[in-house]
C-alpha cells in the first residue's frame, strides 16, 4: 500500500473517532434518580389516574419557578407517557394521583474561603495555585429539576418518586418543550410496573 493511501485510511479513521466521539458527547442521558414504595407499588394496581394538583393560585411559588406554559408541556407530556402506559385519565375515583413539579435552584460548590494549605511554606493560601487546594471562591450554577409523583388514591400514600435533572433557564418554545419531553420519557423509563 502506498503512503499516499495509508494517509488517507489514516484520515479516515481519525475522522470516523472524531465524529463518534462528538456524537456521545451530543448525546448525553439525563440523570434520573427514582425511589418506588415496593409494598404499595406490587399491591396497587394503576389503571387511572387524576391530578394531585397544579401550580394555579398566587403562591410564591407561582411568580418565582412555575411558567404556566412549562407546566402545561409538562402535563402533556406526562399524560403521554402514562397513556402509553395503559393508564387513562379519569376525574371520577381514580386509582392513582400524579403529582409534578419543575423548577430550578441555585447550587454552590467549593469553597467560600482561602484554604489553609502545603504551598510555599506554611501560610494562608489565597488561591493563586502554591497550595494544596486553589478555591477562594464558590462556584455557583443553576440546576434544575423536573418530578413526578404517584400516588394510591385511596390511601393518599405514595406509591413512586423520580427525578430528572433538566435546566430550563432561558429556554422556551420548542426547545422547552423537546428538553421536558426528553425528561418525562426518562422519568417514565424508571416507572414502576
Amino acid at each position: 500500500m502506498s503512503k499516499q493511501a495509508l494517509s488517507k485510511q489514516t484520515m479516515a479513521r481519525v475522522a470516523a473517532v472524531a465524529l463518534a466521539g462528538a456524537l456521545a458527547t451530543g448525546c448525553t442521558s439525563l440523570q434520573v434518580k427514582s425511589d418506588v414504595n415496593q409494598p404499595l407499588a406490587s399491591s396497587v394496581k394503576c389503571q387511572t389516574f387524576d391530578w394531585a394538583g397544579s401550580f394555579h393560585g398566587s403562591s410564591d411559588l407561582r411568580s418565582t419557578v412555575a411558567n404556566p406554559v412549562n407546566e402545561a408541556r409538562l402535563r402533556a407530556a406526562i399524560q403521554a407517557n402514562l397513556t402509553s402506559l395503559g393508564i387513562h385519565q379519569s376525574p371520577e375515583n381514580p386509582d392513582c394521583l400524579i403529582g409534578y413539579g419543575i423548577g430550578n435552584r441555585n447550587v454552590v460548590e467549593g469553597w467560600a474561603y482561602p484554604g489553609w494549605g502545603w504551598g510555599a511554606g506554611w501560610g494562608w493560601n489565597r488561591g493563586w495555585g502554591y497550595g494544596a487546594w486553589d478555591y477562594d471562591y464558590p462556584y455557583v450554577y443553576q440546576q434544575g429539576v423536573i418530578g413526578v409523583d404517584l400516588y394510591d388514591n385511596h390511601s393518599k400514600q405514595a406509591i413512586w418518586h423520580a427525578s430528572a435533572n433538566q435546566n430550563l433557564v432561558d429556554v422556551s418554545g420548542e426547545k422547552a418543550d423537546k428538553k421536558i419531553k426528553d425528561a418525562v420519557a426518562a422519568i417514565f423509563a424508571k416507572f414502576p410496573r
